[in-house]
């Protein structure tokens, strides 16, 4: 860096923009780290918690960690929705709001008096972002992470998925929905309504299944023999050698020729790459990575 450049600032576009949530669990405070993260003033409003917890989010009981993290320098207040005093508390907070964040049903909201067409009414500048588990009538339907993504064709076997896809794709789709409500609210002066549904994250996310490329047919599926995942000597390398010139690298290391990319989904590469790495090391294939300009990832 020289005298004259300096670093370039961290992008904050919600900067003065105000969100209160009464999202709990994952998807809803996810989102609202990442709105904190933009820049907005984010406030969380929880239910009372219960006796010998510390909090009145679930996600604070079961994973005191997580809850940490994702409520990082962010202020939260205690609100009984269900009584007056705390109807008020909220009221007199939505009216210093621009977005609303829930996780609710329907349902709930509308006993609540939350419901979207009463809220406008009370609050015309306010929008508000409403996560739920499935779009329309469905929302009412109980569901989580597990089987959104079971519905959309991403629990293949009888294993749990790696991480909560859905709920953390929601969050972003929520965060997307969120900047969009911010928008048309500076541009009319009015707030908008968008419901994020967590089954539709799932939908999402598996779009590159539906269209074969992760089927065991398809190249990012296993049939390309430069992107798979392979025992080593001392471990498993994952390897992304999916381009014709990082293919051909890593065939060139493994003493293969290519006539072409149709080499790649032959069963004897498949078996000439699986044996020549299961014959090194991780430090060998780390080593080999960098001269040979392969992207791969060694694991234990």
């Amino acid at each position: 860096m020289t005298a004259t450049t300096r670093p370039a600032p961290t992008l904050k576009p919600l900067r003065g923009v105000r969100v209160l949530s009464l999202a709990l669990n994952l998807p809803g405070p996810a989102a609202l780290m990442r709105l904190k993260a933009l820049g907005a003033t984010c406030l969380k409003a929880e239910p009372p918690a219960p006796k010998s917890a510390a909090s009145g989010d679930p996600m604070g009981q079961y994973n005191p960690k997580a809850y940490a993290t994702l409520h990082d320098g962010i202020k939260i207040v205690s609100v009984d929705l269900k009584t007056d005093k705390g109807q008020a508390a909220l009221h007199k907070a939505l009216a210093r709001s621009d977005l609303l964040l829930t996780s609710f049903r329907p349902s709930a909201l509308t006993k609540l008096n939350l419901g979207w067409k009463t809220l406008h009414k009370q609050h015309p500048a306010l929008s508000v972002v409403a996560i739920v588990g499935a779009p329309g009538a469905r929302a009412e339907e109980p569901g989580h992470d597990l089987t959104y993504l079971a519905d959309a064709g991403l629990v293949p076997g009888l294993e749990l998925p790696a991480t909560l896809f859905a709920d953390m794709g929601g969050a972003l789709m929520a965060s997307e929905a969120a900047l969009k409500a911010v928008m048309v609210q500076k541009s009319t002066g009015k707030g908008v309504f968008q419901e994020v549904a967590l089954s539709d994250a799932a939908n999402w996310l598996a779009l590159p299944r539906s269209w074969g490329l992760t089927m065991p047919t398809g190249a990012v599926g296993g049939a390309h023999a430069g992107y798979r995942v392979y025992p080593c000597k001392d471990g498993r390398v994952a390897v992304a050698a999916l381009e014709p010139h990082f293919a051909a690298a890593l065939c060139t290391a493994a003493g293969l020729a290519v006539s072409d990319m149709r080499t790649l989904f032959k069963p004897e590469t498949h078996a000439a790459i699986a044996a020549f790495l299961k014959g090194m090391t991780r430090k060998q294939l780390d080593q080999l990575a960098v001269a040979k300009d392969i992207p791969l990832h060694t694991l234990a």
